[in-house]
């Protein structure tokens, strides 16, 4: 990866235009891959000892922004970050990992195979350190402004009450850039920090819908969406009736939606529903499907 290390600098060409804004932007950032400029990015952030529920959410999430065009920045790490990362690769869209060493080396390492799956779909990996820098800790602090300075708005999901999560929403607030929180059980140590940031005027949101409305963004079936096929489903009555409804719908449907459209029994909708989400071909956030 060494030798495709690019340098690039505070006020010249491919420096981020939102970065530049921040007051302490970095003065110069090493990329690997392609970081462009067109796509707008929301940073999405949370714990790496993430419950199954939240590595959902940040996948369901991430993949419904990417499918939107927005390119999703995080943190390579585990948990929460990693689940964003895959769910912006499972809808072929961009994301951008932020580290804190130098990019001779991927940090945790076990995440090497998902650094090279983030450069292949023509995403990036960056940071401010020159090759050989180790990941010293008061730098994965300093990393926290660069991802919500990439970003139009930061979202939090599952950020316990000392995280680097809340110090990216911090960052972000200084920035004057939006705060979105998903909040969680009131006595689970996973959200005692999220539900902190609502307290002090962090934007609750609770599904893909309430983030678009918040980014003044109208939701419409991504472009691909309905133009793809899925020919191993031509003998499957059920998911066929259920993948054509989701395409003509004018967003993301409810199981109530689906059931008028589609006439299928409800107990037998939510097994296919279940079973097309497992394989990949559509994804539910906040109760709501449509196709990946």
């Amino acid at each position: 990866m060494l030798a495709a290390i690019k340098e690039i600098y505070s006020g010249g060409d491919g420096y981020p235009p939102l970065l530049a804004e921040i007051p302490n932007a970095p003065k110069h950032l090493f990329i690997l891959g392609e970081l462009g400029a067109s796509a707008p990015c929301v940073a999405v952030v949370g714990t790496r000892k993430a419950t199954r529920e939240g590595k959902h959410i940040a996948e369901n999430i991430s993949a419904g922004l990417a499918a939107r065009g927005f390119c999703i920045v995080s943190w390579l790490a585990l948990g929460i970050d990693a689940a964003a990362h895959e769910g912006a690769l499972s809808s072929k869209g961009k994301t951008v990992a932020v580290m804190a060493n130098g990019l001779d080396s991927i940090y945790p390492r076990c995440h090497e195979h998902l650094a090279k799956r983030i450069l292949d779909s023509g995403g990036a990996i960056i940071s401010e350190y020159p090759a050989g820098t180790p990941a010293f800790p008061n730098q994965f602090l300093a990393r926290n402004r660069i991802v919500s300075g990439l970003s139009i708005a930061t979202i939090v999901i599952e950020a316990p009450a000392r995280s680097g999560s809340i110090a990216t929403a911090g960052c972000a607030a200084e920035q004057g850039r939006d705060v979105l929180v998903f909040p969680g059980g009131i006595s689970h140590p996973n959200y005692k920090g999220s539900h902190e940031l609502i307290r002090k005027g962090a934007r609750l949101a609770s599904s893909l819908e309430d983030i678009l409305e918040d980014l003044g963004v109208a939701d419409v079936i991504p472009k691909h969406a309905a133009a793809k096929q899925f020919p191993e489903y031509e003998n499957d009555a059920v998911s066929t009736a259920i993948i054509e409804a989701l395409k003509i719908s004018a967003g993301p449907a409810d199981i109530d939606k689906l059931f008028e459209s589609t006439k299928v029994e409800q107990r037998t909708l939510a097994e296919r529903l279940s079973l097309l989400i497992i394989d990949g071909v559509i994804k539910e956030s906040g109760g709501k499907f449509s196709i990946i």
